[in-house]
């Protein structure tokens, strides 16, 4: 209903797609920092993305975790501003704050009246160079971040599963290794390991700034230059090429965990977009994944949940856009009275039913009307549209030609999709990982606690 309702308001007020779709306007500063402005002038707010060209992937083994918790010290005060006095600032300006770590990227953002953007530049330029990275504040920010890993992970045993087969299906790419870090790597990190990873990759020429909204691009291009200009640049590591070995053969793992439920994950490597223009099969892959698990009526839940009621639960996940090596995941739970194995025999009779005979042109015709309306849906939001020109410079791909993407996948045909999915399911490129359920016992659970993110 969401996305037909927001489908019909772009139809309907052609202005409203109109203004967000208005290309954005950069500028590069002479210390490297890019600026990028999206003007739309539908509500008097706006909205600052500070995106770090870091993320876990380039991490190495003996410090994994150190970028995410690099980000928790970020909000730890530089000597003009107090620890925790950033989120007090935010807030006093009637705006809100949070940060991400992704396995590509660290990002930062604010989305706060307008006319506090040059406030908040401040703040972001200042700790981009002047962060404390205080011994006493890190010594508790890192029992923080391992709390956070056991309510997150270890105490959640999807997450688990995924994990570890995530470390299974990785062997040499940094991918093997969880954003949130290793247990044993966090209780050995130091305030060094973190003030080491922001002297090295928090600096303008590491860093893009997003901002969308009420704005007049030449005036934040002006206020960029003020308060992010006089940052100076450094010379940046070289980052070595790490390429996944290939695949011979399927592998297995199983998890044990307290549970109610068994869980299946079938992880096939699959390719990402690396050229907008010439790839294509990136394309004809989210295309699958949308006929298969898009909406109510898509195939896994009408046939394996539905009618044939041998899945409690069936899905599949692929982003095809990344920095690494792309995967896309099966997955599901089985109904009661079936087994994991007849679960992924039924996902893969689905993935061999395509292979057979194709998708009908109304499966098409309504997988991509879907794709359009979750675009015209991310439009609507000021946070959405620089979220989306964030993700997609971190992977190393133009955002102006977010656009041609679009249009590229509304040109994938039926054979497209048919051709793909006799390409990337393999049982060569196969990674299994099974949640074995164990009794859960009667212990109360962690309560959760206060977290960024």
């Amino acid at each position: 209903m969401r996305l037909r309702h927001h489908l019909l308001t772009a139809l309907l007020c052609p202005w409203l797609l109109g203004t967000a779709l208005a290309n954005p306007y950069e500028t590069t500063l002479a210390n490297g920092l890019r600026v990028i402005v999206k003007e739309d002038r539908r509500a008097p707010t706006a909205v600052q993305m500070v995106w770090y060209r870091i993320g876990s992937m380039d991490e190495v083994d003996g410090t994994s975790g150190v970028a995410h918790v690099l980000e928790h010290m970020m909000f730890k005060g530089t000597p003009t501003v107090g620890p925790g006095e950033f989120n007090r600032l935010v807030a006093a300006a009637g705006g809100r704050d949070n940060a991400f770590t992704s396995r590509d990227y660290t990002a930062y953002f604010q989305q706060i009246p307008k006319e506090k953007l040059a406030d908040m530049m401040q703040l972001e330029a200042d700790r981009m160079r002047h962060l404390n990275v205080d011994a006493k504040e890190f010594e508790q920010e890192i029992k923080v971040v391992m709390e956070e890993r056991r309510m997150r992970t270890d105490d959640n045993p999807q997450s688990k599963l995924f994990e570890q087969m995530n470390a299974a299906a990785f062997q040499a790419h940094p991918y093997r290794r969880p954003i949130i870090g290793w247990m044993s790597d966090l209780e050995n990190m130091t305030a060094a390991d973190a003030k080491a990873w922001y002297d090295t990759w928090y600096v303008p020429n590491n860093a893009y700034v997003v901002i969308s909204g009420d704005v007049d691009h030449k005036e934040v291009f002006a206020l960029a230059a003020r308060h992010y200009g006089p940052l100076e640049a450094r010379p940046l590591p070289p980052r070595k090429v790490q390429n996944e070995p290939p695949q011979e053969g399927t592998r297995r793992i199983t998890v044990k965990a307290p549970a109610e439920l068994p869980v299946l994950i079938m992880a096939y490597k699959a390719p990402v977009l690396r050229d907008i223009e010439k790839d294509s099969d990136p394309y004809a892959l989210q295309m699958l994944a949308a006929i298969l698990d898009g909406h109510d009526a898509a195939r896994f839940n009408k046939k394996l949940v539905r009618e044939d009621k041998v899945a409690l639960s069936a899905g599949i996940d692929y982003d095809n856009t990344a920095r690494g090596p792309g995967m896309l995941y099966l997955h599901g739970s089985p109904a009661p009275g079936r087994t994991v194995g007849d679960l992924e025999a039924a996902l893969r009779a689905e993935i061999e039913r395509v292979r057979q005979s194709g998708v009908t042109p109304a499966e098409l015709k309504r997988a991509k009307a879907q794709l359009l309306a979750s675009e015209v849906y991310k439009l609507d939001s000021m946070f959405g549209q620089a979220m989306e020109i964030g993700q997609i410079e971190a992977v190393g791909l133009p955002h102006r030609q977010i656009d041609r993407m679009l249009d590229k996948l509304q040109q994938v045909t039926a054979a497209d999709v048919q051709a793909v999915a006799g390409r990337y399911f393999s049982d060569d490129v196969l990674t299994v990982g099974v949640l074995d359920p164990q009794p859960v016992d009667s212990k109360p659970r962690r309560p959760a606690f206060p977290s960024r993110h």
